[in-house]
């Protein structure tokens, strides 16, 4: 029984000095394309048009500057006419622009009211997966 365990620990250490050594005598390199080409189909998760991540602090109004007076405002203390507002922009929003939208609120601190989130979060996912 003994045997047996220092031939498995023997083995081990074998197989760890080859991978080891192999590596270190052939380094991969890996090249990582970072590129984003400007006519994005938005048809796969990296595309940047769909992204809700900011990559840069560029803050892009899509004909909704009225919104800024909403920025660090809760959701919860919006009043009628403020809903009525981000609801009518989000409703002439184009479906490829909501995810920019989104990151565009995201960068002035404009939360949106739960229904309307959960809507534009759909339709970004649903492009994402088209």
């Amino acid at each position: 029984m003994l045997a047996l365990i220092l031939l498995l620990i023997s083995l081990g250490i074998f197989i760890f000095a080859v991978t080891y050594f192999r590596r270190k005598d052939n380094p991969e390199e890996i090249e990582l394309n970072t590129e984003i080409s400007d006519d994005c189909c938005g048809a796969h998760v990296v595309c940047e048009r769909d992204s809700l991540l900011n990559n840069e602090n560029k803050i892009i109004y899509f004909d909704d500057e009225e919104l800024d007076v909403l920025a660090n405002t809760s959701p919860t203390d919006y009043n009628s006419n403020q809903l009525n507002e981000l609801s009518e922009v989000f409703n002439t929003l184009k479906e490829e622009d909501v995810a920019g939208w989104l990151r565009s609120l995201q960068l002035r601190n404009i939360q949106l009211p739960f229904e309307l989130r959960e809507e534009a979060l759909l339709i970004v996912s649903e492009r994402r997966s088209n």
